[in-house]
């Protein structure tokens, strides 16, 4: 019997999480070893992301038995623009321009077919389960270590979201109940390690843009 799918997503990603978790940058930034600077391009690429990542979860229908997944309430890049006008980074399309990772990392998700493919739930599941876990995490150490305040810490705030335990409880089990065909889940988790290796590059190339 196979195991569910949010338990396969999970093991089979559990390698890359903790290096992504444990990437010089991130390490350096959570410690307070960078500046305001340096979280302020860390969004300006992630804006980027969540750019493609929401053009993509707004178009098409739904393939059956997915349709509790794309929630609005999980869209990041309108909190991400507010985040970024509020650090002094309204022009970030003009100073933060697209690296070879990210191009990477957009150009995988633009290629998808929207909420009709049901590839999009991998890099869904990678980012927004990975905000609900971490993001208030994070903003308490960016305000702490850098003085960023609330204003510039939206991003990492569900607001309209009252538990993010249970809500990510309930986002696993729709995992568990997508009709999926074996080869598809294959393909699945597939794409969630290379979610992973995309998020892992891009968080690569921001540490050598720290060093310089």
């Amino acid at each position: 019997m196979t195991a569910p799918i949010s338990q396969l997503l999970k093991e089979a990603s559990a390698e890359q999480h903790k290096a992504a978790e444990s990437s010089g940058f991130i390490t350096e930034l959570m410690r307070g070893e960078l500046d305001l600077d340096a979280y302020t391009t860390y969004l300006a690429n992630l804006a980027w992301v969540y750019e493609a990542l929401e053009l993509q979860t707004h178009h098409g229908e739904a393939f059956p038995s997915s349709e509790n997944l794309w929630d609005a309430k999980l869209d990041r890049f309108a909190s991400i623009e507010h985040d970024l006008v509020a650090l002094g980074a309204a022009d970030w399309r003009e100073h933060f321009p697209v690296s070879e990772s990210l191009a990477e990392y957009c150009t995988a998700l633009m290629r998808l077919n929207g909420k009709a493919d049901f590839r999009l739930i991998a890099h869904h599941y990678t980012r927004y389960l990975g905000d609900l876990s971490g993001g208030q995490a994070i903003s308490a150490l960016v305000a702490r270590h850098y003085g960023a305040t609330p204003e510039q810490l939206s991003f990492c705030n569900f607001t309209e979201i009252e538990n993010n335990v249970r809500y990510k409880e309930n986002y696993r089990a729709t995992l568990d109940g997508l009709i999926l065909t074996e080869e598809e889940i294959a393909l699945l988790v597939e794409e969630v390690q290379y979610s992973f290796t995309l998020n892992q590059k891009l968080f690569e190339d921001l540490g050598e843009k720290s060093c310089n």
